[in-house]
């Protein structure tokens, strides 16, 4: 067998009921740039590079429920940011549309859900 042959991850896709609208919350609360945008379909990209972060309009979309019981919607992943001043970073994200999460595990780490229900979470090093 050759050597394996080159990867690079380009982005992580969260499905949503509506893109354009998750992208748009996305971009105001990292400061992102749009890269790409078309019906259904939004790539946000860091200032500095590396993997972008999109959104895919899925009619289907079921919200996930977090911490999820036995027959819930289970999350599928979850975005870690790390943020200076969890306070602050927390102040932000409700502003831009975020909603805190009921149960809290940690007490450096504060849980968030987006406008679709996907739980993202910041957190200090």
């Amino acid at each position: 067998m050759a050597g394996t042959p080159r990867m690079t991850l380009t982005a992580t896709v969260l499905d949503a009921p509506d893109a354009h609208a998750l992208a748009a919350f996305y971009r105001r609360l990292l400061g992102w740039a749009t890269e790409r945008e078309e019906p259904g379909w939004v790539t946000l990209r860091a200032p500095g590079g590396g993997p972008g972060l999109s959104f895919q309009t899925e009619p289907a979309y079921a919200r996930p429920v977090w911490p999820a019981a036995p027959g819930d919607q289970q999350m599928m992943t979850h975005l870690d940011i790390e943020v200076d001043d969890l306070d602050a970073a927390g102040a932000h994200a409700v502003t831009t549309g975020a909603t805190p999460a009921g149960y809290q595990p940690q007490d450096d780490v504060r849980v968030y859900l987006d406008p679709a229900g996907h739980p993202f979470c910041l957190w200090v090093r």
